[in-house]
């Protein structure tokens, strides 16, 4: 969940018109159109613009500041001259250098697929990302390069266009219509040993996991253990945080109070909570309780904020003050984005609805407490921070610059309780496969009582904006329809731990996994693709996926630690201040320690590395969150305004600025 941190470029690859002062929800863009050359076909976005040139198309996003080229029969004998080829034809020559070359597995009928990563400056605010395909001699070659914002709003549109590009007159592999094999005891085994040697392959110390088979429980229990170095095993009832798989049991109270006609789906939030705001009151008159988990009203992702500057008792109120100061960057219903704090509101809402005497936190915890936990038999699963070395809790890893796996702060796990609804739940194998239990049952409880009217558990099914190729956001869950079945999903993410539930209904398959280590996102994909296999006898591509994903992230790894130095050396130690402020993330108090330099944000602290970038700024980056490979983030550009010094943070479609204190104010 929560933090899905990516690289300023993977983020736009993970897992993608300013917004009108007439905000009423705009139509959903038309179907992709399918573009076809000699050599592959694309799925283009319907909204941008498109344009023939020497050797391929030319796809501009709405803003125009960002482009995606398919360059056609590009020659070469290498990946690298291949690249060289493609950009001979970029004003001024290749602009960018190469920082990491990494091949992929080869899918969708082509020879090889190539993934080339450019070095940009982060003060430049740009990404630039190629891919590469074969087929026999000739590449085709995609390119996406533009305005880091743009492209990070424009994620859904950039990822359909890479998941569709395929050879000419190729024939994906589908599921649809084949009957699914029951998960008997030989196909458990085989995906137990697949995870198994998951874990191994990618430093994860321990797993939850459970599964469902037309309504039994199958299978439950743990691989490996809570924290490394220790002899306690990860078992069935083991607490991990699941982040923002509880969006999903979110939205199932918002389903079970429509239910109940307590609410309306398409009822404005404004009319149930009259102090609910949206940047302006024009926008927010428009919002409806859809609109809260739907990913579709144009906000985008604005996390630093509890990321940086919030502590655990921190009022849950915060969330509704953070929006009522963030403005939607696109229309309604045009493009996924992805947001935290509307989700967080949507809980609170649906809380408030219940127990309008209760604060808010106080009042979702009681309403999903009563109205999801009990009556699902929920025991183990609640949002009190479990203590890790008396509890039967799995502890947070991530991994070191040199690639170490070590054991990370809670901090950031307990960050995310302010704004709970969105992420903060913690639970265990054992009670979130009675959770993919109900959504199967389509919300008819064990004993044949009904948690909630079952058009209504559906509805958060429904296909809203477009992910990807063949992959929609519902409200709280997302439909992945990637090998023509269905798999009802969403993941969860936060410092130390990934998480993700699979719902197949078609197969009356479910299952959970959990894990305690940051490189169990590249678990969560390859997982979903060995289940399909064993359901469907798919061609077996799971393990070299996994084998890929784990190549690639060491090779990430290795290049960033390449550009470090841990500690800064005395020059770039000397750019910074003793303290830095900025009014929307808080204070940052730069402490000097045998050497090292420390970064303290109030709720966590971490040593810092330093970069020098291409365009000659100096980069401080914290090493003790996961910086590698797809969750780098936090990328501190020291520079100097009005003659203080500041550092310059970014994420997709925001630029902070922390100045230098003055003394009086230290």
């Amino acid at each position: 969940m929560v933090r899905e941190r990516k690289s300023r470029f993977a983020a736009l690859t993970a897992a993608l018109a300013i917004f009108s002062t007439q905000p009423a929800m705009s139509s959903p863009p038309a179907a992709p159109e399918i573009i076809s050359g000699a050599d592959a076909t694309i799925s283009a976005p319907s909204d941008w613009r498109e344009a023939s040139g020497p050797g391929g198309q030319f796809l501009t996003a709405p803003e125009g500041d960002a482009e995606l080229r398919i360059l056609r029969g590009v020659r070469g004998a290498t990946p690298a001259d291949v690249v060289r080829a493609a950009l001979a034809s970029e004003p001024g020559g290749a602009p960018w250098p190469i920082r990491l070359t990494t091949v992929l597995p080869a899918r969708n009928g082509w020879d090889d697929v190539v993934l080339v990563d450019f070095d940009l400056p982060p003060a430049e605010h740009r990404s630039a990302q190629a891919r590469l395909f074969r087929k026999d001699q000739r590449w085709t070659v995609l390119l996406v390069s533009g305005n880091g914002a743009t492209l990070e709003k424009r994620m859904a549109a950039v990822n359909l266009v890479i998941a569709s590009l395929r050879p000419a007159g190729y024939v994906p592999e589908s599921f649809a219509g084949r009957a699914a094999h029951r998960m008997d005891p030989g196909r458990v085994r085989a995906l137990l040993e697949f995870t198994t040697a998951a874990a191994r392959e990618l430093g994860i110390p321990g797993i939850g996991l459970a599964l469902i088979d037309h309504g039994d429980v199958i299978y439950e229990g743990g691989i490996g253990v809570r924290r490394i170095g220790g002899s306690a095993f990860v078992d069935a009832h083991t607490r991990f945080m699941i982040a923002s798989n509880t969006k999903g049991m979110t939205t199932l109270l918002l389903a079970r109070l429509v239910s109940e006609g307590r609410i309306r789906w398409d009822e404005p939030v404004a009319d149930i909570l009259p102090s609910f705001q949206l940047g302006d009151p024009d926008t927010t008159k428009h919002v409806l309780v859809r609109h809260l988990v739907c990913a579709c009203t144009g906000l985008p992702r604005k996390d630093f904020q509890w990321l940086l500057n919030s502590r655990p008792g921190d009022s849950a109120q915060s969330t509704f003050a953070q929006l009522a100061r963030t403005q939607p960057t696109t229309g309604f219903g045009q493009v996924y984005q992805y947001n935290n704090l509307l989700a967080a509101a949507a809980g609170y809402v649906a809380g408030h609805v219940l127990y309008p005497r209760l604060k808010f936190g106080a009042a979702y915890d009681r309403a999903m407490q009563r109205e999801i936990f009990e009556p699902l038999g929920m025991t183990e699963t609640g949002f009190e921070m479990p203590a890790p070395r008396t509890a039967n809790v799995a502890s947070p890893h991530g991994f070191s610059v040199d690639g170490e796996t070590e054991i990370r702060s809670m901090a950031p796990a307990s960050s995310i309780r302010p704004f709970r609804p969105a992420g903060g739940a913690w639970s265990t194998a054992h009670d979130m496969i009675k959770y993919v239990g109900n959504e199967l049952a389509e919300g008819v409880l064990p004993g044949g009582r009904a948690l909630l009217d079952r058009q209504d558990l559906l509805a958060r099914r429904a296909r809203g904006v477009q992910v990807s190729q063949d992959i929609w956001y519902g409200l709280g869950l997302r439909e992945d329809a990637t090998s023509g079945v269905s798999v009802f999903r969403h993941g969860g993410s936060l410092e130390g731990y990934k998480s993700d539930v699979y719902i197949i209904p078609s197969a009356g398959v479910g299952a959970v996994l959990l894990t305690n280590a940051d490189t169990g996102q590249l678990l969560l994909e390859p997982f979903k693709r060995r289940l399909l296999e064993l359901l469907f006898d798919g061609r077996p591509e799971a393990s070299e996926d996994l084998k890929a994903a784990a190549d690639q992230w060491r090779a990430q790894l290795l290049a960033l630690r390449a550009q470090l130095e841990l500690p800064p050396p005395g020059a770039q130690s000397a750019l910074l201040a003793d303290r830095y402020e900025n009014a929307d993330l808080g204070r940052i108090i730069v402490r000097r320690d045998a050497g090292r330099v420390i970064f303290d944000f109030g709720s966590w602290s971490s040593p810092v590395a330093s970069r020098r970038n291409r365009d000659g700024t100096t980069s401080f980056i914290p090493v003790d969150v996961t910086i590698a490979p797809t969750y780098y983030l936090f990328d501190f550009v020291a520079g100097t305004q009005d003659g203080k010094r500041v550092l310059t943070l970014r994420d997709g479609q925001h630029i902070y600025r922390y100045v230098e204190a003055d003394r009086a104010s230290r």
